[in-house]
């Protein structure tokens, strides 16, 4: 049996050692805990299972945790460095907490107490000040220990949304939600069910990556409808080649927004406020819309998977996005089905730094299935998940990639057909051409199968919104409509407009389009590139 890496490349060593306690002389876990229990105790009260350095000496690799048996020793791969605010191992260039101990706390509010602290109406900040209770978790700090906004996670918001109810929540208006969130839409059977696929890629679009695009959607795929089959982007919008969207969404494919800037700072997309989130997302549709020349873009992935809570679905609602495809559904037994966030979520919010939506919106959520990494779960030990095929570090060759594809392709077709989400990005697959060659092998064996189609998130949710049996589905409307490449491609030559931007002093930008050129690099504030003159 092969032993691969975790996917959270983390290394666990049983016991806490010398460190632990005293950086000047090592001590075995068997020394802590007779010598120290005391001080083990108080370094776990209220901590759960977050991670914390017992120090900031050192390399920035060695953390703990508290367990049943004491305190187990973390310690990160060479060239990571842990990210005690993320609480995850990361490049070591991209951690800035190395002089933390933990996660930093926040003053949280008085939800429940013995006695009442406040009148009927109104909740208890941390200070004991009493504010009416809509005002908790809106995105505005009104407690002046700014509590009100640090107790809004799924399940504890006191505004939050409401545990699912079937009996409220039909398809007829719009709502699907079950209470694990594995029931199959209008009560289907599994075998009534057809095996949906979603191929899905995020970042630019440009010549590095159009000839991936090219080999994995052949013109020759077709699913058991006779169309062929059909990917996602999420186009971000940096070095993006316009006139290659277009002619993705020309042939089917859909297109959908993963931001302006792609920015790397993950606490730019969980605590960005409304008008960050509305200009880099509705922002990026309008660019996309304008320079590719389509129209019908309703859905948008996160950068880095960084979920922005409430702001992030209330600016979606109100910009009339149809669908997030960002928050990830933890490993387990039976996978997902997408939902709408008119209810609470029916799993976990994956990640302790994730800020996961906890209020009511009328949002669809594609939801991401980890994956399960083992080659055989009947034999292999289980291990943690991953949801992007980009991080599943511990992938690494071929066979393992096969063996995986097929492993999680089992899963979903044995247990309730949840769609099978393999999301990645085009540098992934371009660095590493056996995992491309194993793909094309997967997806040639799968279409062999009469009741298995490789479909963009807008078709998924098209079937979601009407399910069809299997033995109906090969003249689904919905699916059909983008069957057909749709007339000839819009140019020849697309113009290569040589571009700036004040924003971005110093830059230069070709924007390839069919479109006419703008005056300026399109960017945040000035999405159409005629909005100031430099």
């Amino acid at each position: 049996m092969k032993l691969p890496l975790l996917c959270a490349a983390l290394l666990v060593l049983a016991g806490a050692n010398a460190s632990s306690l005293h950086r000047e002389k090592r001590q075995s876990p068997a020394t802590i805990r007779a010598k120290e229990k005391s001080t083990v105790d108080e370094l776990c009260k209220g901590r759960g299972d977050e991670f914390f350095r017992l120090s900031t000496d050192g390399d920035c690799k060695e953390v703990y945790r508290c367990t049943r048996a004491g305190l187990k020793r973390i310690q990160c791969p060479e060239g990571l460095a842990f990210d005690v605010k993320q609480q995850t191992c990361l490049w070591r260039k991209n951690v800035n907490s190395c002089d933390l101990l933990e996660k930093p706390k926040k003053v949280l509010p008085k939800l429940v107490t013995d006695e009442p602290l406040c009148p009927v109406g109104q909740l208890a900040c941390g200070n004991d000040d009493c504010l009416d209770s809509i005002l908790f978790c809106d995105g505005v700090a009104d407690c002046s220990d700014g509590s009100d906004e640090n107790a809004c996670t799924v399940g504890v918001d006191p505004n939050g949304a409401e545990v699912c109810d079937t009996s409220r929540c039909t398809l007829n208006e719009g709502c699907f939600c079950s209470p694990d969130g594995t029931l199959i839409p209008d009560g289907l059977e599994p075998e009534q069910t057809p095996q949906m696929i979603t191929i899905t890629f995020h970042g630019s679009v440009n010549v590095d990556n159009i000839g991936i695009f090219q080999d994995i959607f052949r013109d020759d795929r077709q699913n058991p409808n006779g169309c062929t089959a059909k990917g996602t982007f999420y186009v971000s919008h940096k070095y993006t080649n316009y006139s290659a969207v277009q002619e993705l969404s020309r042939k089917g494919h859909e297109i959908g927004v993963f931001s302006i800037t792609n920015n790397d700072d993950p606490d730019y997309w969980s605590y960005g406020d409304y008008e960050t989130w509305r200009d880099e997302m509705s922002g990026a549709r309008d660019i996309i819309e304008l320079y590719a020349n389509i129209t019908g873009v309703i859905g948008l992935r996160a950068p880095q998977l960084r979920v922005g809570g409430n702001t992030q679905f209330v600016m979606m609602q109100d910009q009339e996005f149809v669908y997030d495809s960002s928050i990830t559904a933890p490993l387990g037994r039976v996978p997902i089905w997408p939902y709408t966030l008119d209810y609470r979520m029916p799993h976990k919010c994956l990640g302790t730094s994730q800020n996961c939506p906890s209020q009511s919106h009328r949002i669809w959520e594609m939801v991401i299935n980890e994956l399960d990494l083992r080659e055989d779960r009947k034999v292999d030990e289980r291990l943690p998940g991953c949801h992007l095929l980009s991080s599943c570090t511990s992938i690494r060759s071929g066979e393992q990639f096969a063996a995986m594809l097929r492993s999680n392709f089992e899963r979903h077709y044995t247990t309730n057909r949840a769609p099978l989400g393999l999301h990645f990005t085009a540098g992934w697959l371009s660095s590493n051409k056996d995992f491309t060659k194993e793909l094309n092998k997967f997806i040639d064996e799968m279409q062999t199968k009469n009741d298995v189609y490789f479909l963009s998130n807008r078709q998924v949710l098209a079937w979601m919104e009407n399910p069809t049996p299997s033995n109906d589905i090969r003249d689904f409307l919905e699916w059909k409509n983008d069957c057909d490449v749709k007339g000839l491609p819009y140019c020849s030559l697309p113009n290569a407009c040589q571009l700036t931007t004040r924003e971005l002093p110093g830059e230069n930008f070709y924007l390839n389009t069919c479109m006419e050129c703008p005056k300026n690099y399109p960017w945040l504030k000035d999405f159409t590139g005629n909005g100031f003159a430099l």
